[in-house]
């Protein structure tokens, strides 16, 4: 016989059981490219001038086009409008790709942060002098990438780095390790700045203006193989920054004002990339020249590299900043699903508008349409 409080409990669970049953069914989109969705459904896209962006799609169709089978007609056709308007740029975008959206995390649309790089001018020589002594350093002799792709496929796109230590491989020193012993590496230039080179490292590109007037362009070669740590959050955990008060500048202040620990905050970011030198600016991930606010650095395990991609975020927390970009870039701090980081180009107002921007956002990756792929 059962007792009228157990009863009672059962029935309840009787009421709720179909609620339960269908909450367990539904599971949130997997994190990456989701669903298809219409143009209508970006945000700000009837108000965008796609013919600006056409030359940056010709920069993807450079690389894409003769690699990948669904570009190759979609490319050839436009370089049929070597300089369309808006709306021939338009129309063609609407009937060559199609939108999907981009889950973040747990299948949230809103999972993901917008920032922005740009490309930084420091001072320097190719002699080591009292004023220009600290090294920017090529890719090590003794860095060992070791790929494991071909033996395991789960690991495509995963390199390991390292050094040889008799016959054993161990991970290549960390960042405060090579600042303190000489690597066997070459120096491309010689800088007055430590934090400014840096920065440098973080951006991924930059120009050096040497002593006679002349430009090195580099670029970013290779890296230690250690994960990145941004050093604002070193200073958040340590008291020094609150959370909204980390940016470009607020970083660099702190550092200057602090000599005697900038070192060590600069060192708990154990990545330390190496460059190569350049014959032209910015050359992003896509071998590609990055167009200022048209190309974006993206995690390339959930965003193919060259691809269109419409971003809804904001400039600096403040005005709608809706916009047609291009993944033509990768960066070790930039990873997730809803994640970006937009080239500012090059100067005093692009180190501005990248050092300030941090805002959350939507991204949008632009496929080519069905009919491209058959």
């Amino acid at each position: 016989m059962i007792r009228p409080a157990l009863f009672r409990a059962v029935s309840r669970l009787a009421r709720f059981a179909p609620a339960l049953l269908l909450g367990a069914c539904v599971t949130a989109p997997a994190p990456g490219i989701g669903e298809a969705v219409s143009w209508r459904d970006l945000p700000g896209w009837t108000d965008e001038r796609p013919s600006e962006a056409w030359t940056t799609l010709e920069q993807s169709c450079s690389r894409l086009a003769t690699r990948d089978r669904r570009w190759q007609s979609l490319c050839a056709d436009s370089a049929l409008f070597p300089q369309p308007d808006d709306d021939t740029a338009r129309a063609f975008f609407e009937t060559r790709f199609q939108p999907h959206v981009v889950n973040g995390d747990r299948g949230r649309k809103h999972d993901g942060i917008i920032t922005g790089y740009y490309e930084p001018l420091l001072h320097g020589s190719l002699k080591r002098s009292e004023r220009f002594r600290y090294p920017v350093h090529g890719v090590p002799d003794d860095l060992l990438i070791v790929d494991l792709g071909s033996l395991y496929p789960e690991l495509k796109d995963k390199r390991l780095r390292g050094r040889l230590d008799g016959r054993r491989v161990v991970p290549y020193p960390a960042r405060a390790e090579i600042a303190q012993k000489k690597i066997n590496a070459p120096v491309l230039a010689w800088v007055g700045d430590p934090v400014a080179l840096f920065f440098l490292q973080i951006q991924g590109s930059g120009r050096i203006r040497l002593e006679d007037g002349e430009t090195l362009f580099i670029g970013y070669a290779d890296q230690n193989g250690h994960p990145y740590h941004a050093v604002g959050s070193t200073l958040v955990n340590r008291g020094a920054l609150k959370v909204e008060e980390v940016n470009l500048d607020s970083i660099r202040n702190w550092l200057a004002t602090h000599p005697r620990e900038a070192e060590e905050a600069l060192n708990s970011n154990p990545s330390y990339v190496f460059f190569a030198r350049r014959e032209q600016p910015a050359v992003g991930s896509l071998q590609v020249p990055l167009t200022p606010q048209r190309s974006a650095a993206v995690d390339p395990a959930f965003i193919p590299l060259g691809a269109p991609l419409w971003l809804d975020t904001t400039l600096n927390g403040q005005a709608p900043y809706r916009r047609l970009m291009f993944a033509q870039d990768t960066g070790g701090a930039i990873k997730g699903p809803v994640r970006a980081d937009l080239f500012f180009g090059f100067g005093a107002d692009a180190e501005k508008l990248a050092g300030n921007m941090k805002s959350p956002g939507r991204i949008f990756v632009l496929l080519p349409a069905k009919r491209e792929i058959e």
